[in-house]
């Protein structure tokens, strides 16, 4: 004790003072860059330049959720089955439509029947990543018809910035919004870095068709977040960290909203390899929106 005692005054006595000019230079160039207090969802709504990301921002406040469901089943009957249970609950379906056993018109008119009751958007995760010229007639056309019944699409940047234009030209006159992937939950992903900063800059030239992105850290990335207008979705969320055989990682609730600053939490085996779907998707819905408030008043 009378070791630290004699150390603490010694350095009391020997401290060098500035004079006030430099000090309170030298105290603004230490002071720490400001951060960005989070804004609620129904003041981003308005901040939003896509109608489908104001859309998405007012379902949030609306319904109190920041909660997207992973529609991951094999078959167009389960995934509506799915709907139905999960969507009081839910902001967002998430759907892999080239995994079902069935597809056509009628599935089509169905699920966008539950999401106007329930009301959610529905987000086909098609992840396009082709030229221009191809995916207009991907999103457009073939079976499946994406731009027709999916309120939110998602493309990679590898192709360049022609392939947002190839899907604005078919999604902008239907009023369509399109996610782009910034970076992926799976390990191993080369989408970080360089291309992550890329993906953030091709968002600012088209916010009346991008609404947001794919991402798993924005808080982390060069200018954070970015714009308010813009969403952050987040899959590889569980209640407990972890992950599984094939390279996926999860992550919490509270780490994905809280910590590094995404939107909505995206759940899939949490919610449909559940015994009870409908209530594990009411308690992620819970833990999504604690977190979110808790990132409010942070």
């Amino acid at each position: 004790d009378t070791v630290a005692s004699n150390v603490r005054a010694f350095i009391a006595e020997n401290q060098t003072q500035l004079p006030a000019a430099a000090a309170a230079a030298a105290g603004a160039v230490a002071a720490p860059a400001a951060t960005s207090k989070r804004l609620p969802y129904e003041q981003r709504a308005g901040l939003a330049k896509n109608s489908v990301a104001k859309q998405c921002f007012e379902i949030m406040a609306r319904k109190r959720t920041n909660l997207a469901v992973a529609a991951d089943v094999a078959t167009a009957d389960e995934m509506l089955a799915l709907a139905e249970q999960a969507g009081p609950h839910i902001c967002v379906l998430k759907t892999h439509v080239d995994i079902f056993d069935r597809w056509d018109d009628s599935i089509a008119t169905k699920l966008q029947d539950i999401a106007s009751r329930h009301d959610f958007l529905i987000f086909e995760d098609r992840k396009f990543a082709d030229i221009g010229n191809t995916v207009v007639s991907q999103y457009a056309g073939g079976i499946y018809k994406i731009a027709d019944w999916s309120h939110i699409t998602n493309a990679h940047l590898v192709p360049g910035p022609g392939i947002i234009d190839g899907l604005k030209q078919v999604g902008l006159p239907k009023g369509r919004g399109c996610l782009l992937l910034a970076e992926m939950s799976s390990k191993g992903t080369l989408a970080n870095g360089s291309y992550t900063e890329a993906v953030a800059e091709a968002a600012k030239q088209h916010e009346d068709f991008v609404m947001g992105f794919i991402s798993v850290n924005p808080a982390a990335w060069k200018d954070g977040p970015g714009s308010p207008g813009l969403i952050h979705m987040t899959p590889g969320v569980q209640l407990a960290e972890g992950g599984d055989a094939l390279g996926q990682q999860y992550n919490t609730p509270a780490n994905v909203i809280g910590a590094r600053g995404s939107d909505v939490i995206i759940v899939g085996r949490g919610v449909i390899k559940a015994a009870d779907p409908a209530a594990a998707a009411a308690e992620y819905k819970e833990a999504g929106w604690a977190a979110y408030e808790a990132s409010l008043a942070a």
